[in-house]
């Protein structure tokens, strides 16, 4: 393939947008010393990522993917959670649970009136 135009690859994309972006990263993957599916033909690495994408030597949904993990900032691993057995044991089997006393406005207010008020100390 001598020259590669937007036209060879539109087809394999989804649109014009997605291939740029899917080029883009490609060609940065390459920079960094990713292996190349065709041969270089001395041109630059924008121009291979575009002939991989023509060539459908390399998956544009892998490439999507791959390029929505180098821009997030954050992954959240799901971990599962603990069964109820896993609980007890690393508890050691006691039921010491925290448990918390509910009061109500009117109790919480008698509560702090009931309270000296601090000494004022001058300095």
């Amino acid at each position: 393939m001598a020259r590669v135009t937007v036209e060879d690859c539109v087809d394999k994309v989804d649109n014009r947008f997605d291939l740029v972006l899917l080029a883009a990263h490609r060609s940065r993957t390459i920079s960094n010393g990713s292996p190349l599916t065709v041969d270089r033909d001395n041109d630059k690495n924008p121009v291979v990522a575009l002939r991989e994408i023509a060539d459908e030597t390399i998956q544009p949904e892998d490439m999507k993917e791959d390029l929505i993990h180098s821009l997030q900032k954050f992954v959240e691993v799901d971990e599962p959670e603990p069964a109820p057995e896993e609980i007890e044991a690393q508890s050691g089997g006691a039921e010491d649970e925290m448990t918390f006393d509910r009061m109500s406005e009117e109790e919480l207010l008698r509560g702090l009136e009931s309270l000296d008020p601090p000494e004022r100390r001058d300095d």
